[in-house]
């Protein structure tokens, strides 16, 4: 069972998906960010993928070289990052990341938001997706089990 990384801080999403891509806590993954001059207080993240693309880099693993524009769930590759949630504000666009993943076979969406009831999502109908992230991981997943095993 997949262990979703919630994001501590209202801009944290960015940082807390790329923690749930690598299997690292929140706290891991902000201390590796902050050491890069990646910053969730920083108001540029919401609305940049470079620094998803950075932290991701960093740690060796591979993604699109850009943003995909999403056509539907059955099409989006096994691991992905997606934005939802986007609105417009001065001209410049704004998004929340979540991850998408098929876990035996089965689509699901983390999503590290802390208000959510779960934050492993299957109610495809309710996110509206704008574009995304291919992200290649090793032949090994990176993603802890609830029971600290690797899935």
């Amino acid at each position: 069972m997949l262990k979703p990384v919630i994001q501590e801080e209202t801009t944290g999403c960015g940082i807390s998906s790329v923690a749930n891509i690598l299997g690292k806590t929140y706290s891991e993954m902000k201390g590796t960010a902050n050491a890069m001059g990646v910053h969730a207080e920083d108001e540029s993240l919401w609305s940049d993928t470079q620094y998803v693309w950075k932290m991701l880099s960093h740690a060796g693993v591979e993604t699109s070289a850009d943003e995909i524009p999403f056509e539907s769930w059955s099409t989006l590759p096994d691991l992905a990052l997606l934005s939802i949630k986007h609105y417009q504000e001065d001209g410049k666009g704004f998004w929340h990341w979540v991850v998408f993943e098929r876990v035996d076979g089965r689509p699901l969406v983390l999503d590290s938001a802390s208000y959510l009831p779960s934050n492993i999502r299957t109610d495809f109908e309710n996110m509206h997706p704008k574009w995304f992230i291919a992200v290649n991981m090793p032949s090994t997943s990176m993603h802890p089990s609830a029971d600290g095993s690797a899935d």
